[in-house]
């Protein structure tokens, strides 16, 4: 397959460099000296013991890359601006453009079944309708990631989780299609596991259960895995994972998870610093709208009270504002 990989960063430059590695023609929208390095010497790529160094074309300017089998939009979603200015020569009429991104996705109240309540207000994921306009509904693909990576230095990036690499992938109203098929065959290729689903929005879900209650708290303490050692902050996390879960079964997605199999003593976290706190540290945009006030505007909507979530969402919203790493 033709693929581009808009963002290659810590999880775009592991996919981008695995895909490549795997047969397929890969380019990369990336900047700076990260550009430069790729242009140089190819996108190496760390995982475990194996090293991949995959020659990629890369590039600032979608323009220079010509249309795509498909697309992997892998920045923040903090900075899909950016993506809605350019990312049109990449695209064919029926391009699938897969938004691998933390949190509520922008496309979310599209394609909703009719046995679950419209989403809320979500404007602010994509503001003046720039993203509908420049991919459209019909292009957007659901993409939901568990991988951890950290970018060591330009164009290098090391797969931390060499044997946990999943990337879920469904159109937004969960039909199947020849598109997906595909797009996840070419992944499963790389070694990449892309399994299966059908519904979209309960892995959304599942993910963002983790970061709303899991890596806000690390933000908010300024330290990784705290919550285990913690009992005051692992009782914290609890109540409100409890209470993210009774906002997603609200809106009819129901979760197979627990404050108990979240929290409990026998699940161990990795001394892994997440995304939101090293954006915080790094002074990055944070990725606030997504992680944490969608998922609060969905309580809204539902007329659910979440004082632990609520709390949290003010902290949040103060210490990256304070930044100005957040405009509210």
């Amino acid at each position: 397959m033709r693929i581009c990989v808009f963002g290659a960063g810590a999880i775009g430059g592991n996919f981008a460099a695995r895909l490549a590695a795997a047969g397929n023609e890969v380019s990369v929208v990336a900047r700076g000296a990260h550009l430069e390095a790729i242009r140089a010497r190819g996108l190496i790529l760390l995982a475990g013991e194996r090293r991949i160094e995959a020659p990629v074309r890369a590039s600032d300017r979608p323009a220079d890359l010509g249309p795509q089998d498909a697309v992997l939009v892998t920045l923040k979603s903090s900075g899909l601006a950016v993506l809605a200015e350019s990312v049109g020569p990449l695209l064919r009429a029926d391009t699938p453009v897969a938004f691998v991104q933390n949190g509520i996705p922008w496309w979310y109240g599209h394609g909703l079944g009719p046995r679950r309540p419209p989403a809320p207000d979500l404007s602010r994921l994509d503001p003046g309708g720039a993203l509908a306009r420049a991919v459209g509904f019909d292009r957007a693909v659901g993409a939901v990631v568990t991988s951890s990576n950290q970018v060591t230095g330009p164009g290098v990036v090391r797969n931390v989780s060499p044997d946990r690499n999943t990337l879920w992938v469904a159109e937004t109203d969960d039909r199947p299609s020849a598109r997906i098929e595909a797009l996840r065959a070419a992944l499963v290729a790389a070694g990449i596991a892309s399994p299966a689903t059908r519904d979209i929005r309960y892995d959304v879900w599942h993910k963002l259960m983790a970061n709303l209650s899991g890596s806000t708290m690390c933000l908010i303490l300024g330290q990784p895995n705290t919550i285990q050692k913690t009992p005051e902050i692992n009782r914290l996390c609890r109540r409100a994972h409890a209470e993210a879960l009774a906002v997603a079964a609200a809106h009819g997605v129901v979760l197979d998870d627990s404050p108990e199999q979240r929290y409990g003593p026998t699940r161990v976290y990795p001394d892994h610093r997440p995304s939101i706190l090293q954006d915080y540290e790094l002074g990055r945009p944070m990725e606030i709208e997504s992680i944490v006030r969608a998922p609060l505007a969905f309580a809204r909507s539902a007329g659910l009270d979440t004082p632990t979530l609520d709390a949290i969402e003010a902290l949040c919203v103060s210490m990256a504002s304070s930044k100005g790493l957040y405009t509210p």
